[in-house]
């Protein structure tokens, strides 16, 4: 992608070049086809050239009105969001607009310099003609539609290849996980039936080693099957998390000192399956397991709209030095499936200090009907 850096990087030095180079292609192209055209002088076409290449300058000003209305305005705000008939109107009105700056600059402007630069050759200038200034209008139209075309053409095909290497990377990383996924799933059916045994032996000899069997089998019946899902429901994310801390607590006994504060309603969000375990897990790995004395973890997770926030803290054992220690690889997927999953619409801010590990995490949520457990079987049992 280093190599295509000045037609896709949103660095400013890339931005401006780039811009820059449109502009002066467009600014020398227009300029040299104008200087075909016959006018009231009899220069020839290295004479014309200057004239029209100022001509061409002073064009550009609605030109670039126009682009970058469509570019940055029209493109973003309606037309990517499906709003097409407020997309036509806009377009027709920034045409219109585009013409009618063309026109004054045609008629006044240009003949101004132009007297000024060549008061032999157009001194006797009169004032244009209504008409004129509606071919003028016309024309202004003509060469507004070709270079907003062009321009916004430009943008949307950056656009759709941006979005089509998002997804082929989501893909990319999808097929990763669920390779990684596969080497760990090793008959399932299996490996549940052995801990349904597991757990019925236990029931009777020990209630302690009968519950984290219990935890632990809802835990890879959530991983291997909801894990392969788009998105789940928030509730059913939560439930795991508070699911996976509950194993921790009795590993710790009454020596871990928990706080979590989680909402109560999830209001029918959704969020990408598996996306706040890696914090957890890491917390009880690389901060609580070294403490020896009142290990604490505190989780706090607030709902406002759409908007989720997690804040996590744990305590590091003082000798431990996370400036050293590398990201974990679940931290590391974490962020990327961030990146491509939520683009725009997450924040997440981690902070590794000598004595506390927090994590600060913000994103956006959908509300997107799925279907229930329970409809599932409904149409299993009606396409049977």
């Amino acid at each position: 992608m280093q190599s295509q850096a000045f037609i896709f990087s949103n660095q400013p030095k890339y931005r401006i070049a780039r811009h820059a180079a449109f502009w002066i292609f467009w600014w020398l192209f227009q300029g040299f086809l104008y200087a075909f055209t016959p006018g009231p002088h009899k220069l020839g076409l290295l004479g014309r050239l200057p004239l029209t290449m100022l001509d061409s300058l002073l064009f550009m000003t609605d030109h670039i009105f126009l682009s970058y209305s469509l570019m940055y305005f029209v493109l973003p705000v309606y037309l990517l969001k499906n709003k097409y008939f407020a997309a036509s109107i806009w377009i027709v009105i920034l045409f219109l607009a585009t013409g009618a700056m063309a026109s004054v600059i045609s008629l006044y402007v240009i003949n101004s310099v132009r007297i000024w630069l060549l008061p032999a050759i157009y001194g006797n200038y009169i004032m244009p003609h209504r008409d004129s200034f509606f071919i003028a209008l016309l024309a202004g139209l003509r060469g507004g539609i070709t270079i907003g075309g062009l321009a916004t053409s430009i943008k949307l095909m950056k656009h759709w290849y941006v979005k089509q290497q998002r997804i082929l990377q989501l893909q990319k990383e999808n097929m990763e996980a669920q390779l990684q996924v596969l080497k760990a799933q090793v008959h399932p059916h299996f490996l549940f039936n052995t801990l349904n045994n597991i757990y019925s032996y236990t029931q009777n000899t020990s209630a302690v080693a009968s519950q984290l069997v219990m935890g632990l089998s809802d835990m890879l019946r959530y991983m291997l099957y909801e894990g392969s899902q788009p998105l789940v429901p928030l509730s059913k994310e939560l439930k795991m998390i508070e699911e996976y801390i509950g194993l921790e607590k009795i590993r710790y006994g009454n020596k871990l000192e928990l706080h979590i504060d989680m909402p109560a309603y999830t209001h029918d969000l959704n969020i990408a399956p598996l996306m706040l375990l890696p914090f957890a897990e890491n917390c009880f790995k690389h901060g609580t397991s070294n403490i020896l004395e009142n290990p604490w973890l505190n989780l706090q997770i607030t709902l406002k709209d759409n908007m989720m926030a997690m804040k996590l803290l744990n305590g590091k054992p003082p000798q431990a030095d996370g400036s050293n220690r590398k990201p974990g690889i679940g931290i590391g997927n974490v962020r990327k499936r961030l990146e491509l999953i939520y683009p725009g619409k997450h924040l997440l801010t981690i902070t590794n200090d000598p004595d506390v590990f927090i994590v600060s995490l913000k994103v956006e949520l959908e509300k997107k009907q799925l279907l229930s457990e329970e409809s599932v079987h409904k149409l299993e049992h009606h396409h049977v």
